[in-house]
């Protein structure tokens, strides 16, 4: 038997010890409709805003503003906490939507909601500091322990700079990776949770896609970070957080690899809708030049790409709703995902990037070069899709290389976290 695999036995006897989470934390494993149409109800605006938002390099207060009102910057946060208790799934089809109006709003809003998610799962003095009155703040974040970390009485001295922060221009609080002392002479991975009274923002995200994302850097010097606003990481990645809420609520049981990876393509599949819908509006009429076909709605190469590109987002869409699926089941039984199927979620993000940018790349080629200038919208659609697949948790063959070797059963350590 594949050690990877528990066995349906020993998880029924594991099951039936678990008394049911509460139905009144979480609004379940099926879509919440109501939320994502609040999500594509705000795709004009977004649209309007769009544009202008690349040059300033941060999403428009207007379109800010009113995601805030929706509560769209805090769906995987409990509800007692300010958020919406919303199942993973349904965080990712909110997602899509917005990236269907745009990518950059749609990479700031699922950053939002990991960091605030992240936030959710410290301990319970921590929780009152970030969740004031009951309200869900805007939290970014970066999780690699670039900066330096001191050890101090009661806490930490944390100095450093951390890059692409996106969405740092309108967070209240980040969590940054630092390196904790876990036992003497013995380092772990951890979360600080800092306020944004303790960074400054430096500019240094001048890129071609994503543009207005805001992903800059962060820059701490000498901040101060009590014992209780820092979380190690080995734990969280096994299924256990710091909160003492874990037993009830459902965002305290999902697996935290699985989710952070996942999360990153949100907005691919929202460009990918995007893209669909520009394409299937503007390009039946457009003429085939050099061809006696007329417009591209009687040429049969046109019909080829056309629909190969759509069954890719279809593929993609796929993989996401499976993978959501079953990071949501497990967190309801209160069980870590496992190993071989958080191996594969990783896998499968890659791909969900890969099929979403080749497909892309197909309906481009069809439309014809005009697809390029600078006016189009399906020229920002392309740059967001190509920057937001090279993120490091994102790119297939990483994924692919790690899923294999669990299948497999290779010898020696993994390449990667999973």
């Amino acid at each position: 038997m594949n050690p990877l695999v528990v066995r349906r036995d020993e998880q029924e006897m594991i099951q039936s010890q678990l008394e049911p989470l509460s139905v009144d934390d979480f609004t379940g494993v099926e879509p919440d409709q109501q939320l994502i149409d609040r999500a594509a109800s705000l795709v004009p605006l977004i649209r309007q805003h769009a544009a202008p938002g690349s040059e300033p390099r941060f999403v428009a207060e207007p379109v800010m503003r009113a995601l805030d009102d929706a509560g769209l910057f805090s769906l995987l946060v409990p509800r007692r906490l300010g958020g919406k208790s919303a199942s993973l799934r349904t965080t990712m089809e909110v997602v899509a939507e917005l990236g269907r109006g745009d990518g950059s709003t749609a990479w700031a809003t699922q950053i939002f909601n990991i960091s605030g998610w992240f936030a959710s799962t410290f301990g319970e003095q921590a929780q009152n500091d970030v969740f004031a009155d009951g309200q869900a703040p805007r939290v970014c974040g970066n999780f690699m322990p670039v900066g330096q970390s001191d050890r101090v009485d009661g806490g930490y001295r944390i100095s450093g700079r951390w890059p692409y922060v996106s969405g740092s221009f309108g967070a209240q609080w980040a969590t940054l990776g630092i390196i904790e002392e876990a036992a003497p002479g013995e380092n772990s991975p951890a979360l600080a949770l800092v306020p944004a009274s303790a960074w400054t923002i430096e500019p240094t995200w001048f890129v071609t896609g994503m543009e207005g994302s805001g992903s800059d850097t962060l820059v701490v010097r000498d901040h101060f970070v009590p014992d209780h606003r820092v979380q190690p990481v080995p734990p969280m990645i096994q299924g256990s957080y710091a909160t003492p809420f874990q037993a009830s609520e459902h965002s305290s049981n999902m697996t935290l690899t699985a989710v952070g990876e996942l999360i990153l393509v949100g907005a691919q599949l929202g460009l990918a809708r995007h893209a669909m819908e520009v394409i299937l509006e503007k390009l039946p009429s457009k003429i085939v030049a050099y061809t006696l076909y007329g417009p591209a709605k009687n040429s049969p190469t046109h019909h080829l790409r056309v629909a190969e590109a759509i069954t890719k987002f279809d593929m993609a869409e796929l993989l996401m709703q499976r993978a959501a699926r079953d990071i949501d089941s497990a967190a309801m039984e209160r069980t870590l995902l496992d190993e071989l199927s958080r191996g594969r979620v990783r896998s499968d993000t890659g791909t969900i990037a890969e099929l979403v940018t080749a497909g892309i790349d197909q309906l481009l080629s069809v439309n014809g070069a005009g697809s390029f200038a600078k006016a189009n919208v399906l020229s920002r659609i392309w740059r967001d899709s190509a920057i937001g697949a090279r993120h490091a948790m994102v790119i297939p063959d990483l994924g692919k290389e790690l899923y294999g070797r669990l299948l497999l059963g290779a010898d020696g350590p993994l390449p990667g976290i999973v």
